[in-house]
């Protein structure tokens, strides 16, 4: 079964839901003392899982679109590609706002001290540009140099866990594990590409003849 304008619209919807809900139970639990004893680490930390989920969601999105012949799976890589973008930033906003108080001297301090920062800051500039140019319209003047640009979610990829991993100190089980699932979805990723390739050659060869 196809997927239908009507059913495009539930699962944005759905999109929609599972991303917005996890930010108000945030809001609840910080305003209700459910954040533990460190409330500012806890939202770094949450508001930068939230961005990896969703990560690993849009990494999910062509495959399965491929699996189950379902195209219009793609017209959701958008919106989660922004909400990966909206996670990114509250948890910046989290770790200067409510860590470093605004001290952009300690700023550039923890950006030599600590090289997972600097990971995390080429990754949000990545987001930032991916972000921007998702408006049709800027694709379209684009072109080409768009899928090219675009091209950097799997650098992004690559990026995040590993912020993730360098930024934990003892607990490397989750970061690792990310790691893992995301190397997964890139290698599925690069398999399809490897057949697509070889379909087309194919299909090429048998038109030439």
């Amino acid at each position: 079964m196809r997927l239908t304008t009507k059913h495009l619209f539930w699962i944005k919807a759905m999109i929609h839901f599972i991303a917005i809900v996890p930010i108000g139970y945030l809001f609840f639990l910080v305003l209700t003392d459910g954040a533990g004893g460190d409330p500012v680490q806890y939202i770094i930390h949450y508001t930068g899982i939230g961005a990896l989920n969703t990560l690993v969601v849009l990494l999910m999105v062509s495959p399965l679109a491929r699996k189950f012949r379902q195209g219009g799976l793609i017209q959701t890589r958008r919106m989660l590609g922004l909400y990966v973008f909206a996670y990114a930033s509250l948890h910046i906003m989290a770790f200067v706002s409510l860590d470093l108080l605004f001290e952009w001297s300690l700023f550039l301090q923890e950006i030599v001290k600590r090289p997972y920062i600097v990971v995390g800051m080429i990754s949000y500039l990545i987001l930032i540009a991916l972000s921007i140019t998702s408006l049709k319209s800027l694709k379209r003047k684009m072109g080409k140099r768009w899928q090219q640009l675009h091209n950097l979610v799997y650098l992004l990829s690559v990026l995040a866990p590993i912020h993730f991993y360098w930024s934990v100190k003892s607990e490397v089980i989750e970061p690792s594990l990310y790691i893992l699932v995301i190397a997964f979805l890139l290698l599925l990723r690069v398999r399809l590409s490897v057949k697509l390739s070889q379909s087309l050659s194919w299909l090429r060869l048998k038109l030439n003849v």
